[in-house]
Formats: structure tokens, C-alpha cells, sequence
């Protein structure tokens, strides 16, 4: 027992052992604007392409791929993680940085700057849409609840779809396999097929940032509670499934979490 105090440490502090041999610019604050300026580069492009799209149809009344626009999303954020994923983590999602850090993956203290950071980018992309195509336009790619369903059944829908996504994203990344291809196909196949089957029923959003910003643009946010009361409970119970299958978190997957970012500082 004596031997295993003297030679051995906390989990936090193995942790942090093996994420500085990892990647040794891991815990390197120096960094961290790099961290953020990716969540806000990727939010920009998850909302750009989530509300450009019904925002183009209707600015153009081109409607030809509207099938398609549901899987757009998905796409966007398969690409996303593919190529920052190590940078920041890819949260892209105040739910799934919230979901990290009550799992433990991800710092408290840093919450707050991705989470600026996100809604900062989503608001610069559903701005930007305004000027290209109206504000009109932009109130055509908005969450809201499909024909025929109350808010109640919207809220229950991005509950459960929102508990879904944070299981799998923590899932996939628990083998640090998030920033790998594995974990880019999950999660981008994942919320492309829900805005499929779920989209008529809820807009299945699961992000409050790529709702709240062309709500807030156009300014109609009656609706918009909806759609950060549903992520974040759904992130809840996502984080609580997670426990149940997996136990413990793991070094791996907070290395998904925050992203390697192990740069040599201009050295090959």
C-alpha cells in the first residue's frame, strides 16, 4: 500500500502526465487563442451552411435540393472535425462543451471562451447571410416546431435527439477516435440522418447557437428557449449514458476533447 502511495499518483495527475508526453503544447496556454479562434471558425461554418441553406432557396426560390439541405449540417460538421478536430476539439456546440466538461474531458475554466466563441461565430454567419440574402431569407433556415407540433413535442424531440449526439460524439472520443475518422463519420452521419427523419418534427437543431443566431437576427426569439432548454438537458442525460456504458473518463478522450494542437513551434 506504502509503495503504491509513493509511486503512485491521482488520475488527474496521470493525466496530465500522459497528455504533456502526448502532445507536449497540450496544456500550453499560449495556445488556447488557437483553440478558440477554431470553435469560432467551425460554429461559423456549421451555422453558414445549416442556415444558408434554406436561406438560399429562399432568397433564390430555387428549391430543387431542398431534400438535400438536412444533410448539409452533417457534412459540414464531418469536414469540420476532420480538419481542426486536434485543434480544438470540435465542440462546435455549447451542449457538447458543457457535456466535456461534466464528464470531465474538458477544463470548467475554459467553458466560458468556447462557448463565446461559438456563439460569437454563429452570430457573425447568420449576420452575414443577412446581407447577402435579407433578413427574410435568414427566417427561412430558423428551428422552429414542424406543422402540427406543439412546443412540448419539440422540446421532448431535441431532448432525446440531443441526448443521442452527445453520446456518440463522447462515445467515439473516448478512444480518441473524435479526432480521427471514425469519430468524423459518427457524428456527421449522425446529424445529417436526424435532420432527415427529425427535421419536420423539431428542426432537430441540438445546438442552441445554430437556432439562437438567425432567431436573434431576425429577431423573433419566442420560440428560442426551446432550443437551448432541449440541448442542454439533452447533454445531461447523454453525459449520464455515457457513465452507465463506459464508467470512468478516460485520457483518451480528453485529448478528443480539447485537441492535441501538439505544434513544434515552427521545428519540423
Amino acid at each position: 500500500m506504502t509503495t503504491s502511495n509513493q509511486n503512485g499518483h491521482s488520475a488527474a495527475q496521470r493525466s496530465r502526465m500522459l497528455l504533456t508526453q502526448i502532445a507536449p503544447n497540450f496544456l500550453d496556454p499560449k495556445h488556447e487563442w488557437q483553440r478558440i479562434f477554431a470553435e469560432l471558425w467551425g460554429t461559423f461554418l456549421l451555422v453558414l451552411v445549416a442556415v444558408g441553406g434554406p436561406a438560399v432557396a429562399a432568397s433564390t426560390g430555387n428549391h430543387v435540393a431542398d431534400a438535400l439541405l438536412p444533410i448539409a449540417p452533417g457534412v459540414m460538421v464531418m469536414a469540420i472535425i476532420y480538419f481542426m478536430g486536434t485543434v480544438s476539439g470540435a465542440h462546435l456546440n455549447p451542449a457538447v462543451t458543457i457535456a466535456f466538461a461534466i464528464r470531465r474531458h474538458f477544463p470548467w475554466i475554459r467553458v466560458p471562451g468556447y462557448i463565446l466563441a461559438q456563439v460569437t461565430g454563429g452570430w457573425l454567419a447568420a449576420n452575414f447571410l443577412g446581407y447577402m440574402f435579407g433578413n427574410a431569407a435568414v427566417a427561412a433556415g430558423m428551428t422552429l416546431p414542424g406543422l402540427g407540433m406543439t412546443p412540448l413535442k419539440a422540446l421532448i424531440m431535441e431532448v432525446a435527439l440531443t441526448a443521442a449526439l452527445v453520446n456518440i460524439i463522447l462515445g467515439t472520443s473516448s478512444g480518441a477516435r473524435n479526432i480521427g475518422p471514425n469519430g468524423a463519420i459518427a457524428v456527421g452521419g449522425y446529424i445529417a440522418m436526424t435532420g432527415l427523419w427529425a427535421g419536420p418534427v423539431s428542426g432537430a437543431s441540438m445546438n442552441p447557437v445554430r437556432s439562437l443566431a438567425p432567431a436573434i437576427v431576425c429577431g423573433d426569439m419566442a420560440l428560442a428557449w426551446l432550443y437551448v432548454a432541449g440541448p442542454l438537458a439533452g447533454a445531461l442525460i447523454g453525459v449520464l449514458f455515457e457513465w452507465i456504458l463506459k464508467g470512468p473518463p478516460t485520457t483518451a478522450g480528453t485529448i478528443a476533447a480539447q485537441g492535441t494542437l501538439d505544434i513544434d513551434d515552427g521545428e519540423e
